[in-house]
């Protein structure tokens, strides 16, 4: 064996190694099967990774949905691996950054609603054009409802109403 060949021979994948990156794949559209429509659409899927995505979300059967991944699995091998990747982390990022804001929101809510006047100063000082008046009544109803044991109707509106603002604030 000359050098060409042994330098050759190391150049290939081994076969490990194509498994890891087939099931790299695969674990990449099983995780775009999770999205919804829209979510799936803003992606650079082919139209045939795109049917196939739509089909595996259909199928309720087991089996059936573990044959749909393999499928998807394999036409992901076709496509552009890489920009695919690079728009799937941007979609799961903005969801945990979202995710992480209403949690931030509810909590503010929840402080309202348990500290009342004493917390209300944070709010109108983060969210200047936020109506006081407003913020106290929906506070009050909140703190009624939760003492008659009534649905929270005024804490989910006092949870859009903060929501609202902070979207103003953040030009959203």
């Amino acid at each position: 064996m000359n050098d060409d060949e042994s330098t050759h021979d190391n150049e290939l994948p081994s076969k490990s190694q194509l498994k890891r990156e087939a099931d790299a794949l695969k674990q990449l559209g099983e995780t775009i099967t999770r999205f919804n429509h829209d979510q799936i659409d803003s992606l650079p899927l082919s139209e045939d990774l795109r049917d196939a995505i739509f089909t595996y979300q259909r199928i309720k059967q087991h089996g059936g949905r573990k044959r749909q991944l393999q499928y998807i699995g394999k036409l992901m091998r076709s496509s552009d691996s890489d920009a695919i990747q690079a728009e799937v982390d941007k979609l799961l990022n903005v969801s945990v950054l979202e995710t992480a804001r209403l949690h931030r929101i509810e909590s503010l809510r929840d402080t309202l609603i348990q500290q009342g006047d004493a917390a209300l100063g944070e709010v109108l000082s983060n969210y200047p054009q936020a109506d006081r008046q407003h913020l106290r009544q929906l506070i009050r109803n909140a703190n009624h409802e939760l003492k008659t044991d009534k649905p929270p109707r005024s804490s989910r509106e006092l949870f859009r109403y903060l929501r609202d603002l902070d979207d103003a604030a953040k030009g959203n």
